[in-house]
């Protein structure tokens, strides 16, 4: 409902944002929680009036939530004999959500919408989704021209105060699970019930397998077992028949709390549980951690299903009557380290894929398949763009020449953008003394994430994992006044992660990266231009490369995170939070927020990114920061003559051009636009007597600025011109004894179109509008 709702608000251009939570429960609970009063916040009520003995009228009724429905007024308002609220299951079919999330209108003609006019005197209304895991802020002058309620007092004050009444709750609609993420109640329990199956079915074939964890995830679920040796592709097919066969029993699944001490009787001869049920003991959560993200309590919970028994949370499902046994299915098995981490025992994964419907299961599997079609790695050995050696070693990429040009092009693109947007270009070097990172904070916090140090003469130095620190030094090193702001320096430099080997994939992850970086140091009366500035940047690039699909995510810090995840500084992170929210919402720019994901010194919009087979990518980020600049002594003299610090903004449109060249390979299939593209043209000769004049065709397309290459390889005119078809180049320039007379080529575009003939100054005059312009035509 919310996807429909969202795209009725963009195409009708009205202001809104959503924000992310837990579902929370009652109205009045989170509208504590969001920070806005309960008379800001809609409370959304179906009521069903009854006329005579048989007509019945449905009513949206809308009014705030310090506020009490009247019913006498609803009722005179249709005409009606009695008002009363509407069955749960009538109210969820034309309300078209659940109870408690009523969305501000329904698409349903059956309701009729009445807002009373109390609300509309603010000017944004809180629709607290209570029981999903996104409410909706709407502007309420946007409301009311979108949906043309009635306007028409129908509450009374004074309910806030009175004791609520509490209906039977439902089960929670969404669950979280990893990262700022949530599923379907339903969903999430068969798939974690379906993990538990698995683990019984690997007990029934390897009796010494050890069971650690295995949680649901995106589109299914996994389980690690640690065992001598992988698992095999029959292996993984018994195991797969063998978990149907448990679904088809109709097995119950039951649940029981322990003590620390009864839990390691149970899995006494498993030490990974063991050192589990140690963390759940100390409130840790599966990956060891505490506090940010872990365990609210120390109940300890074990799930039996017919022989296993498991040291888990939940929830499952009631019984496997719940599982569609043609729903799920076996996806591979791999190898993963213990909690994520290399120095840990090497375990056995087993991936699973689960939906609740058979057609869902196969048109994702059928997705899988396109996917394979538009893989990087594959497409990028074909198109010879790049390649990794083990000698030079992994997550460090080689770029062959063509993966050369691509980066070539995309820094070009970047370079021009910001000079037209009055950046300066700056270089700084590639490693640097210890003391630059302790003093920006970043060691020893982000240690683990940099390669070792390296000590020459008894000074300790580090290759750089980001650019910010020496960006602040060249700030540092020149006096500012507030006439010399906004300063903005741009460099494509490399910087070195080490990320961990299980976490290497292609060049979406890799130890060598050329970021895409820039820093804005400004006053904050130029921050909202100088933040949207950055903002206009990314939609730019959105429309160059075709991206359509796309989430600007605000992304917030936590209270109970200060001091240790984020800079103790309440009051600056409210008021910068505030500055980009308000920033975007004055920009007219959609965006969402999430708690507990901002960078440790400020707030940021982070920009999610979908490919063409629907592929979600992390792109960009546009950081505030208001903490580092003082860490440097960074100084500007206000108009006042006094020292002020500047605020400071990270932002990288591009990412890496490592992850974003993967994403368009990966978006485009290799089928680049012509201005992007590699190789633009190739020429081919019909017979040797043709070579000559190509490679002079081929010289004077270079002149005029196209990389053009003649196929002079022994192969007949028909297999190269499938071969440049493969390797997705746009042009097919194919030259007989026609074309050597007229001075012309015959042109054939990797569609298969066929351009016919034309001079090569025509052809020439006809490409290079397309390149200019970076369109996405031929």
């Amino acid at each position: 409902m919310y996807d429909k709702l969202i795209a009725y608000l963009d195409q009708h251009q009205a202001q809104y944002r959503l924000i992310q939570h837990e579902a929370e429960g009652r109205t009045d609970v989170v509208s504590l929680l969001r920070g806005n009063t309960l008379a800001q916040a809609a409370k959304c009520i179906i009521v069903m009036v009854k006329i005579g003995k048989k007509d019945k009228k449905y009513v949206l009724a809308v009014i705030a939530g310090d506020a009490k429905l009247d019913m006498n007024a609803v009722k005179a308002l249709v005409g009606g004999d009695y008002a009363t609220f509407a069955p749960p299951e009538i109210a969820e079919q034309l309300g078209g959500s659940p109870i408690g999330t009523i969305l501000p209108f329904s698409f349903n003609e059956q309701l009729t919408l009445v807002v009373d006019p109390a609300l509309l005197a603010h000017d944004e209304i809180y629709f607290n989704a209570a029981r999903l895991n996104c409410s909706m802020v709407l502007k309420s002058a946007d409301y009311v021209r979108l949906v043309n309620p009635r306007i028409e007092k129908v509450a009374q004050s004074g309910e806030a105060s009175a004791k609520p009444k509490i209906q039977n709750p439902k089960s929670d609609e969404v669950i979280a699970y990893g990262k700022g993420k949530t599923m379907p109640a339903q969903l999430y329990k068969i798939r974690h019930s379906l993990a538990h199956i698995m683990a019984q079915a690997v007990l029934e074939f390897f009796p010494d397998a050890k069971p650690t964890i295995g949680p649901p995830v995106d589109n299914g679920f996994y389980y690690d077992f640690g065992v001598p040796k992988p698992f095999t592709s029959e292996d993984l097919a018994n195991i797969e028949g063998r978990m149907r066969d448990i679904v088809r029993k109709n097995v119950v699944f039951t649940r029981r709390e322990v003590s620390a001490d009864e839990a390691r009787v149970v899995f006494d001869n498993n030490p990974f549980k063991l050192e589990l049920i140690d963390g759940l003991a100390k409130g840790e959560d599966d990956m060891g951690e505490k506090g940010e993200g872990a365990a609210a309590s120390t109940i300890i919970s074990l799930y039996t299903q017919d022989t296993f028994t498991d040291l888990c949370r939940g929830p499952h499902v009631l019984s496997t009557s719940e599982i569609n046994p043609e729903a799920f299915k076996i996806s591979q098995s791999s190898g993963a380290y213990w909690r994520g981490d290399e120095k840990n025992p090497m375990l056995q994964r087993i991936y699973g894929l689960a939906f609740e419907k058979k057609e869902e299961l196969d048109q994702h599997l059928s997705l899988i398949e396109e996917a394979k079609k538009h893989d990087h790695r594959k497409i990028g050995a074909e198109q010879e763009i790049f390649i990794f050696d083990d000698e030079v070693g992994p997550g460090l990429p080689l770029w062959l020449p063509n993966g050369g040009i691509l980066i070539e092009q995309l820094e070009d693109l970047a370079k021009k953008m910001e000079l037209d947007a009055g950046y300066d270009r700056v270089r700084t070097p590639h490693v640097t003394k210890e003391q630059l990172f302790l003093r920006s904070g970043h060691l020893p916090y982000y240690a683990e994430s940099m390669f070792p140090p390296m000590v020459m003469d008894g000074i300790t130095y580090y290759m750089k994992p980001m650019n910010c620190p020496f960006h602040h030094k060249l700030f540092a090193a020149q006096q500012h006044s507030y006439r010399d702001l906004p300063v903005r320096f741009a460099e494509y430099g490399t910087c070195y992660r080490y990320e961990q080997s299980g976490e290497l994939q292609g060049l979406m992850r890799v130890r060598s990266m050329q970021m895409n970086d820039a820093h804005i140091y400004c006053t904050p009366e130029q921050f909202e231009s100088e933040f949207m500035g950055v903002i206009d940047l990314y939609q730019k690039y959105f429309k160059i490369f075709g991206i359509d699909a796309y989430q600007m995510r605000l992304s917030l810090h936590s209270k109970e995170g200060l001091g240790k995840k984020y800079v103790d500084n309440q009051e600056m992170w409210l008021k910068t939070e505030e500055m980009v929210r308000r920033a975007m919402i004055n920009g007219n720019v959609p965006f969402i927020e999430r708690e507990n994901e901002a960078a440790f010194y400020g707030p940021k919009i982070d920009v999610q990114i979908w490919s063409v087979i629907g592929r979600e990518f992390t792109l960009a980020t546009n950081q505030v920061d208001f903490a580092v600049p003082e860490r440097f002594d960074l100084k500007y003299t206000d108009k006042d003559g006094a020292e002020k610090v500047p605020l400071c903004l990270h932002r990288a449109p591009l990412g890496t051009h490592e992850r974003f060249i993967g994403f368009l390979i990966e978006h485009f299939a290799g089928a680049f636009p012509l201005w992007l593209a590699p190789q633009q043209a190739t020429i081919i000769p019909i017979a040797d007597r043709h070579v000559e004049f190509a490679q002079q065709v081929a010289k004077r397309l270079q002149a005029e600025g196209l990389r053009a290459k003649v196929d002079n390889g022994h192969d007949r005119m028909q297999n190269k011109i499938r071969k440049a078809q493969m390797l997705k180049i746009p042009y097919m320039l194919v030259i007989g004894d026609k074309e050597l007379s007229a001075d012309s080529v015959a042109v054939r575009l990797r569609t298969g179109e066929d351009l016919k003939s034309m001079t090569v100054a025509a052809f020439a005059a006809r490409a290079k509008p397309i390149i200019e312009s970076y369109a996405m035509t031929l």
